[in-house]
């Protein structure tokens, strides 16, 4: 079932006027429900254009944005209601946090839904929980805490509105690796949990192999391709040539077979590189 529908999507900016750009240029998408979805591109290539429209941020100039089957634009579309059921972390989403505590910003987007009560408390620390943040951290100053575990706060206020959706951009940006590791985890951990659909941008390539069952790739506002990630990276000569990089452990591969070693051209994690450098070693320096 598709969750997310685009049809013809074409977003302008500074329509009339001598710096007039296309951001999005005629985007048909369809993401099913429960996908797990990288999406990379190109800096410029029409990426956070594309997910600002997914809640309503930003208006289509032509085209058709559909949640459930249902256009989001139409006039019978409570666009509040979107909102709620598509949830958008931003880039540095910590500088969203402005509660005099850690539990009163988790509690901020359910409340406005009209969630009080023992049923708000209950959101609040199992949100809190999916984060992994510590029950005695709910009463300190958002303010005091580590940047990996301000992150961690933000995706728990939204992940508290129980969104359908979840769209990330960039959410482990600026981390050191252990908070990247820690968000990230989180985050498909929840995934597989409640099997919430999840968009999540990134320009990190490991990072989409090792999280995405799909990646969207666009490249100057159109889809270049949409695909299962094993798919998509194996096509590798055709992702550098758009300006994207491949994962480091495919790039030590290619070097690899370059010098007449080859492990086959679909290595994009280091687990899988692992298994076939031993099954290599096992059989002498041949594949099987």
């Amino acid at each position: 079932m598709n969750v997310i529908e685009l049809k013809g999507l074409t977003h302008k900016y500074s329509i009339g006027t001598p710096f007039e750009s296309v951001a999005v240029d005629n985007v048909d998408l369809t993401i099913e429900k429960g996908e797990f979805c990288g999406i990379i591109g190109h800096t410029g290539s029409g990426k956070s254009t594309l997910i600002q429209h997914l809640n309503g941020l930003i208006k289509p100039t032509q085209g058709q944005v559909l949640i459930d089957g249902k256009d989001i634009w139409d006039k019978s579309v409570n666009i509040r209601d979107i909102r709620f059921k598509v949830g958008l972390v931003f880039q540095y989403s910590e500088y969203q946090l402005f509660e005099e505590t850690v539990y009163k910003d988790i509690a901020y987007g359910p409340k406005n839904m009209g969630c009080e009560g023992e049923e708000l408390d209950k959101r609040v620390r199992e949100a809190a929980e999916e984060m992994g943040l510590d029950e005695e951290l709910l009463e300190r100053s958002p303010f005091d805490l580590s940047g990996g575990q301000k992150r961690r706060v933000a995706l728990a206020g939204v992940i508290a509105m129980k969104p359908e959706i979840l769209i990330l951009d960039e959410p482990a940006a600026g981390l050191d690796p252990i908070g990247r590791e820690n968000v990230l985890s989180r985050i498909s951990e929840y995934h597989k949990k409640h099997g919430t659909t999840i968009l999540l941008v990134s320009h990190s390539m490991e990072d989409i192999v090792k999280y995405a069952q799909k990646v969207l790739v666009m490249n100057k506002g159109k889809v270049f391709c949409h695909d299962e990630t094993d798919r998509v990276f194996a096509r590798q000569d055709e992702i550098t040539e758009i300006g994207l990089d491949v994962p480091q452990i495919t790039k030590i591969m290619m070097l690899l077979r370059q010098k007449g070693v080859d492990l086959g051209q679909d290595i994009y994690t280091v687990e899988r590189a692992k298994e076939r450098i031993l099954r290599y070693m096992d059989n002498k320096g041949t594949v099987c």
